[in-house]
């Protein structure tokens, strides 16, 4: 028997922008429940790319920034005959986003010193220009994807 299908959250895109990628960056930003604080480290680090950069539509430098980190291929472990092989396979477009976001704030959270905002900016702005750790974790997965590609035929 099949398991049932799990209905997702329906995201409403976020009031000032009207933009449903930055509600679910925001959503990933908060922490212990504090949206209100996220929203405004968020729109903060909009209005500093705004500045920084002097693009009139900071929104594109931060989709840019998404859809740079945002990975093609990855590993996923599969056990074949008593070993585990890892095979390379296509990322699914919901999960792109979701790997992009979490890289790019795990790495401007493993910066220390700086405000948070200051730290965001400057790996949005570094991610929409192909640099930076958020990048530097999306090439790892692909080099390893290409590694293990001889186990390609392994996928299903």
């Amino acid at each position: 028997m099949r398991r049932k299908i799990k209905s997702k959250n329906e995201i409403k895109p976020e009031s000032v922008y009207n933009s449903l990628l930055l509600e679910k960056f925001i959503n990933y930003v908060m922490k212990d429940g504090k949206k209100s604080l996220a929203r405004k480290i968020v729109y903060q680090t909009i209005d500093q790319i705004k500045k920084q950069t002097k693009a009139e539509n900071p929104l594109e430098i931060f989709e840019l920034a998404i859809k740079n980190t945002s990975p093609l291929l990855e590993v996923k472990s599969r056990r074949i005959g008593g070993a585990n092989y890892q095979v390379p396979i296509e990322v699914r477009p919901e999960r792109k986003t979701t790997l992009a976001i979490r890289w790019i704030l795990e790495g401007a959270r493993a910066k220390k010193g700086s405000n948070m905002v200051k730290i965001l900016t400057e790996e949005l702005i570094a991610a929409s220009k192909n640099e930076g750790i958020a990048i530097k974790k999306k090439e790892n997965v692909h080099k390893m994807a290409e590694a293990n590609r001889a186990f390609a035929h392994f996928a299903w």
